[in-house]
């Protein structure tokens, strides 16, 4: 068996591939799944397609026992890869069960930890900076919310994010101390058996296949909007990556961060200069040039572009148009020619994962590793069930 993890994103869909890498010279742009019969033969049997009933039952039973509603799992998996054109395969519906192992151990709203301290450790937060006394906010939460239940009962027994987030969303919108504290911001930003970012849902839910209720937010919470929203974000965008494996660090950084990690290497070995590998190209908190963009400022004339020109290809930083920049392909030839090599056009960035839901010293590179491992398994266990 060919290990999963070297399987690229164009290989998947291989017959669409050789006629678009003869049109344009490569194969970064998302294309409809193989339909040709020999060129889905040519394929590794994790990535062939099977039929959505035998995938689904299959999902059933590679599922840990202890998983509830297993068949409403395979439902859900299957139709986010079939709604967003993707190809129901044993790769495919791997990689996006690693993640949901990974993030929340097959549960569709996750038990945090501690999730009231980091609650009321928000709460207090914001209080402070707008000089509002603990025991003046202790007060206000004392009252009855929606539910019944005190504000401030309901956030000492929170167990999950969607719990916290309706807590919030609650505060927000009935008490004149929530708007106050936190205006129209629910400080709750992932949620869900994939953690997605309410952010990232919201900005790409054109094709979402369910009636939405309430809001995107609130979807992301559910399972099948947490696993529809996961899916779009494995692979919802065009990367020419040789390993899956950097779609999952860039699941957890954001696209096209390890694109942009090997782009800083480059530019670190041509300037001489050191640089964090984080994937970020420019600042998003000034307009002020970061250290990326004056290590490439410093090697401007051996690039042959103004400091204008090149600001405005780092700007494209996360999109699949960074990569057919002047920009991206002056400083790799660079690169190439200093290392007497090709230097790689990915590699893993070096971030340290921060959050008060995180106990442990982890990194993007970690969690890339983890879940490259768990779909690996769950390829090989895959093809024992039949």
């Amino acid at each position: 068996m060919i290990p999963s993890h070297r399987y690229s994103f164009a290989l998947w869909r291989l017959g669409a591939l050789l006629a678009a890498a003869v049109l344009a010279g490569c194969a970064s742009e998302p294309l409809a799944p193989v339909q040709d019969a020999a060129a889905i033969a040519k394929l590794p049997k994790a990535m062939q397609p099977q039929k959505p009933a035998d995938m689904k039952s299959r999902i059933v039973r590679f599922l840990p026992r202890q998983v509830p509603d297993k068949a409403g799992w395979a439902n859900d998996v299957v139709t986010a890869l079939s709604t967003q054109g993707l190809t129901v395969s044993d790769h495919n519906v791997c990689s996006v069960l690693a993640v949901a192992e990974q993030e929340a151990t097959y549960q569709a709203d996750p038990v945090v930890p501690n999730l009231n301290k980091i609650a009321w450790k928000e709460i207090n937060a914001r209080a402070a900076k707008l000089l509002i006394p603990e025991f003046v906010v202790r007060t206000a939460l004392s009252i009855n919310s929606p539910t019944g239940k005190s504000y401030a009962e309901r956030i000492d027994k929170l167990r999950t994010e969607r719990e916290m987030s309706e807590i919030f969303e609650d505060m927000i919108g009935m008490l004149p101390m929530g708007r106050r504290l936190f205006g129209d911001l629910n400080p709750v930003r992932t949620g869900g058996p994939m953690q997605v970012s309410v952010a990232f849902a919201e900005a790409n839910a054109r094709g979402y296949p369910y009636p939405v209720k309430e809001s995107i937010r609130h979807e992301v919470f559910t399972r099948r909007g947490g696993i529809w929203f996961g899916t779009r974000h494995i692979f919802g965008y065009p990367a020419d990556y040789p390993d899956t494996l950097y779609r999952f660090a860039d699941f957890n950084a954001g696209w096209y961060a390890s694109r942009n990690a090997a782009f800083q290497a480059a530019v670190s070995r041509v300037s001489g200069k050191p640089l964090a590998l984080d994937g970020d190209l420019v600042r998003y908190d000034s307009d002020l040039p970061g250290k990326t963009e004056l290590a490439v400022h410093s090697i401007a004339s051996r690039v042959n572009m103004s400091k204008q020109a090149i600001h405005q290809s780092l700007k494209l930083g996360d999109s699949s148009e960074f990569a057919k920049t002047d920009l991206y392909h002056r400083v790799f030839a660079l690169a190439d020619q200093q290392a007497g090599k090709r230097q790689p056009r990915a590699i893993l960035p070096g971030i340290q994962l921060k959050s008060p839901k995180i106990t442990r010293n982890l990194t993007t590179a970690w969690f890339a590793k983890r879940v490259d491992d768990r779909e690996q398994a769950c390829v090989r266990k895959m093809a024992t069930i039949r």
